[in-house]
């Protein structure tokens, strides 16, 4: 197994193109989806967020085939704890961190992994893992390996996110899903709208239109109360360019799935979906909320419930929302769970044992809270 250096910064664009297309190819024979990671949109968040400049790429290769990719960085802090450790990385607007893995490599790429980082002397405490499928490729990868090297490893966290997966069209899920008296509501709402003037579902499907529907929703996302916090992609140039750039190269790559409402040909209402293998991954919600009466975020929703259902091209859609959400959960029934894991390094002498250390201090710590609040 021949691994990758571990650059102390992300190669520079115009420095890093084969390395680019590597992950390419890569993201095509991928084992588990992951569009925060496929290239269009980690590029996008190396090149334009704030850390970006700081991630290091831990590249698993046998021979010259690139058969993992795993963004990392280092935290001075484990959550409460005063411990260093290394993490996948996940950036404000990344809401899954499942590493990218080649289908039937999936154990040699985190064999991989975890014998750079044991060699990395950068590399202080443990592997903290957030925001993976606890069904997902790289969960069982991890579980194998780590049974396999006799590596210490913990679940710390999970909790179920709302998700849409279902052989049901759009109509029959809406049907079976969704009660009666919800569906009679928005029946009415739909009518009270269109009460207003012309109302148009759309979805982008020219490259033409990609700078002004970018513009449109980060307008009509500034203008709701993620402006007034300062929260929403406008409000940061950073945070709008990447946004621009990952949607110009997802749609490009033909993964960008983006869906509007508009109502006398103004933006109401807009949802912005990322698509890799045969699933899609939803990443922003926009809607004018001087229209709240009328739900424009539930509308959309609707919408993109039958755009989903509709394309044989999307076997299934994971929200990205919070836990026990009010709005997604009362419309998809089906679920995902995402948890985190602490992954045991080993390496030799010093660096050994003080990973060993670490890892132990944070299980201990946690074990500790657990039972200050009663739990077993």
């Amino acid at each position: 197994m021949d691994m990758a250096s571990h650059p102390s910064r992300p190669v520079a664009r115009s420095q890093g193109e084969d390395q680019r297309s590597d992950w390419r190819a890569l993201a095509l024979d991928a084992a588990e989806a992951n569009g925060f990671y496929a290239p269009d949109m980690l590029g996008a968040a190396i090149d334009h967020l704030p850390g970006g400049q700081d991630v290091r790429l831990i590249e698993a290769r046998d021979g010259d085939l690139l058969i993992g990719l795993l963004p990392v960085t280092i935290r001075a802090r484990h959550g409460r704890l005063p411990i260093g450790c290394v993490s996948n990385w996940m950036h404000d607007h990344c809401f899954f961190g499942a590493p990218m893995l080649r289908r039937g490599h999936e154990a040699a790429a985190w064999r991989g992994f975890l014998a750079e980082l044991d060699a990395a002397p950068w590399a202080s405490g443990f592997l903290h893992l957030e925001g993976l499928d606890a069904a997902g490729a790289n969960a069982a990868a991890i579980e194998a390996v780590c049974v396999e090297q006799r590596r210490g490893r913990r679940e710390i966290h999970r909790y179920e996110r709302a998700m849409l997966r279902s052989d049901l069209s759009a109509d029959a899920y809406w049907e079976t899903q969704v009660r009666s008296k919800k569906r009679k509501e928005l029946r009415r709402l739909q009518k009270r709208l269109a009460e207003l003037g012309a109302v148009e579902t759309r979805l982008l499907d020219d490259g033409a239109d990609l700078s002004r529907w970018c513009d449109d929703f980060l307008a009509l996302e500034a203008s709701g109360w993620k402006g007034e916090n300062g929260t929403a992609l406008g409000c940061k140039p950073e945070d709008a360019a990447f946004f621009r750039s990952a949607c110009t190269a997802a749609f490009a790559a033909g993964r960008l799935h983006m869906l509007r409402i508009d109502l006398d040909g103004r933006a109401i209402a807009m949802l912005v979906n990322f698509r890799h293998g045969d699933g899609a991954f939803s990443f922003k919600i926009a809607f004018d909320e001087a229209l709240g009466r009328f739900s424009p975020g539930v509308l959309i929703e609707i919408a993109n419930l039958h755009a989903v259902q509709d394309d044989p091209a999307i076997g299934w859609m994971d929200s990205c929302a919070a836990p026990d959400h009010p709005m997604i959960d009362s419309l998809w029934a089906e679920r995902r769970t995402i948890v985190q894991y602490r992954i045991a390094l080993h390496g030799k002498a010093r660096a050994w044992m003080q990973r060993r250390a670490a890892f132990a201090m944070a299980n201990g710590a946690e074990t500790l809270a657990r039972m200050v609040k009663g739990q077993r």
